[in-house]
């Protein structure tokens, strides 16, 4: 139901988008979020985005990262700015409605020193 996108390899300060593709139906009644999990952690929630476009941010990305979504394209995306190395991680986009969840299959972000 979710295919994501746009992480790679990246110097510290640097920028990526992740994109996140939901092929599912009525995308726009879907709670947005993004997820990441760094080696021997917990999966962690990094940014969400309601279907009223309210969002919210983790402490540690707020002013660097910038959730969005387009409906019209049933995607939602991560803009990440001045990436850290504390950043690697997998990251996982999630889509809720009522009592459905689901996950993509994450896409890899490395920050290098």
């Amino acid at each position: 139901q979710l295919q994501a996108s746009g992480g790679g390899l990246v110097q510290a300060g640097g920028s990526l988008r992740l994109s996140c593709t939901f092929s599912g139906k009525l995308f726009y009644l879907h709670n947005m979020g993004w997820y990441r999990q760094a080696p021997g952690k917990q999966r962690e929630l990094v940014a969400r985005m309601f279907t009223d476009s309210d969002m919210n941010y983790t402490d540690a990305v707020k002013g660097r990262f910038l959730i969005s979504r387009d409906n019209a394209k049933n995607t939602v995306y991560l803009q990440m700015n001045s990436l850290k190395p504390e950043g690697t991680a997998v990251y996982y986009c999630n889509a809720k409605r009522q009592l459905a969840e689901y996950w993509g299959q994450g896409t890899q972000v490395t920050v290098s020193s």
